[in-house]
């Protein structure tokens, strides 16, 4: 029989990949093992293992790697520590293939991991652009050691093959967050309220600011223009879940605790998990701040993001994604479009760039036969696009 390994190391990646896991998980000649790692093993961003574990998914390994610091160095230190780490659970476990999404840190050092160990590499949203963000190189790399590619537009499929990659292996198959977002089952405001332990009011927006990491010392800055921004909203609560582990994220996290105390709008939870932040989102009067989920998820509940700064600056957008600068007056007027009748009444009827939920059988039939049926040939051609 063989073996997939599934990597997860932040509670956002792992609920792109939830359904591509349940999927796997019924295959009958193949094993899945999960293996967590990164921030949900962090006490201080949730301990997100716990949700993992709570879905009825059972972690074969827990890889502690991340520092208790989010300077660059400390950033380095962590990729350092997760390639060491996984050298030794890739040597000893030897999978047959790696699934991986996206374009985190720990991500790229795994993957450099398995690649010296000769294990195909299946990755998930590759071709997709963050000029604001690391994120940018680092996912272009991981497409370079990947064997499958798993895109969510037909754009961003050919972006993959620009990058050498053979078009015989790689496939557009839509966004699982689109998927999560027409298939999780919901809370009620009632309910959602209850787990919170506080009302959300009449009327609440769901918020999540990350620093952009290709800036240098903007991130105190741009939480205190959103918090100015948001204190001019007294009536709207503002649910803010925390930034992840990039460098600078501790420094917004702090700002917001310390907003949260002074703000009696302002409520912060360390994660909301899968369940309740597709909840939080349907009930919401938008989604603010620069998190890809406002990107991907947000517009398949016909919510308006008010997206703010250059960490998603790239990606196709839907309408309902109103892009704003980092400063106060910029997102106040944001706010104000996202809460116009009329803006809502035209982002009823707008398209979803990330197709219609159905990526996670694409996904997994496509894997299944290639395990049942290849041997990969990691020894690549660079693809020429014809000119």
């Amino acid at each position: 029989m063989k073996t997939i390994c599934v990597l997860t190391a932040t509670r956002a990646e792992y609920g792109l990949l939830l359904p591509v896991i349940k999927e796997l998980q019924k295959l009958k000649n193949i094993q899945t093992k999960i293996v967590a790692t990164g921030a949900h093993l962090s006490p201080e961003f949730g301990m997100t293992v716990n949700e993992i574990e709570a879905d009825g998914i059972i972690v074969d390994k827990k890889i502690e790697i991340l520092l208790s610091a989010d300077s660059p160095r400390a950033v380095s230190k962590t990729m350092g520590l997760a390639m060491i780490s996984f050298a030794d659970y890739f040597a000893e476990s030897r999978p047959d293939a790696l699934l991986v999404l996206g374009d985190r840190y720990e991500v790229l050092a795994v993957c450099c991991a398995a690649m010296n160990e000769k294990i195909p590499i299946f990755h998930m949203c590759g071709g997709e652009t963050t000029e604001g963000a690391v994120d940018e190189a680092i996912r272009h790399s991981i497409t370079k050691m990947s064997y499958l590619h798993f895109t969510t537009t037909e754009i961003y499929r050919n972006r993959v093959i620009q990058l050498g990659e053979d078009p015989s292996r790689v496939f557009y198959v839509g966004s699982t967050g689109v998927e999560n977002a027409k298939n999780v089952i919901k809370l009620t405001k009632g309910e959602l309220e209850k787990e919170l332990g506080f009302s959300l009011g009449d009327e609440y927006a769901v918020a999540t600011f990350h620093p952009v990491t290709l800036e240098d010392n903007t991130a105190k800055k741009q939480i205190e223009e959103l918090l100015d921004a948001i204190s001019e909203y007294p009536n709207i609560i503002f649910l803010f879940t925390k930034a992840n582990a990039d460098a600078d994220g501790r420094t917004i996290n702090s700002a917001i605790e310390q907003a949260a105390i002074r703000m009696p709008n302002v409520k912060l939870v360390s994660s909301l998990g899968m369940r309740k932040y597709m909840s939080a989102v349907q009930y919401s009067s938008f989604v603010i701040g620069n998190s890809s989920s406002g990107v991907g998820e947000v517009p398949a509940f016909g919510v308006p993001t008010v997206n703010i700064g250059d960490r998603q600056k790239g990606r196709i957008m839907a309408e309902s994604v109103i892009c704003c600068m980092p400063d106060r007056e910029s997102i106040m007027a944001a706010i104000e479009k996202a809460r116009d009748p009329k803006f809502r009444k035209e982002i009823d009827v707008s398209n979803n760039p990330y197709g219609k939920g159905e990526t996670s059988k694409q996904i997994v039939s496509i894997i299944g036969k290639f395990m049942e049926e290849n041997d990969a040939n990691i020894k690549k051609k660079f693809y020429d696009i014809k000119r």
